[in-house]
């Protein structure tokens, strides 16, 4: 009995489709986009639900933080639907934004510190998947 050997040939493109870690980055921008478009129109629309700190550094109404994070989990969500594309300008963005989003989820602690911290956690695989990811997959590819 003989075994036949199947044979993959790779090409070095990425296709119309992202691959790897740039999916994954993309599927958690979303995930993390849309916990923040909650985040903030919960802020707008109750106040009463978050904890309010008094001489805090950041010292924002929450009904500004929760504009700021439904706006930036709004351009986060469009960046995460980009990378599918695996355009190297929507790897740039996608750090970016969530860099912002890390930055204002930091400063956004005090205010709901779990969420905050999940959602500074998502960031941080992000960042990580688009920076670490596109060197691995050149090297697999």
């Amino acid at each position: 009995m003989t075994t036949a050997g199947t044979h993959q040939h790779r090409t070095g493109s990425t296709g119309v489709w992202a691959s790897g870690w740039t999916a994954f980055a993309g599927v958690m921008m979303i995930f993390g986009g849309a916990m923040a478009i909650f985040e903030g129109i919960a802020a707008i629309a109750e106040d009463d639900v978050f904890v309010t700190t008094r001489n805090y550094t950041y010292d924002f109404s929450l009904t500004s933080w929760g504009w700021i994070h439904l706006a930036l989990g709004v351009l986060v969500v469009a960046a995460g639907v980009a990378l599918f594309s695996g355009a190297m300008w929507a790897r740039v963005i996608g750090i970016a934004l969530a860099g912002l989003s890390m930055i204002a989820n930091f400063m956004w602690l005090p205010y709901y510190p779990v969420w905050a911290v999940v959602l500074i956690a998502v960031d941080a695989f992000v960042i990580w998947a688009l920076c670490f990811g596109r060197s691995r997959e050149a090297r697999t590819g």
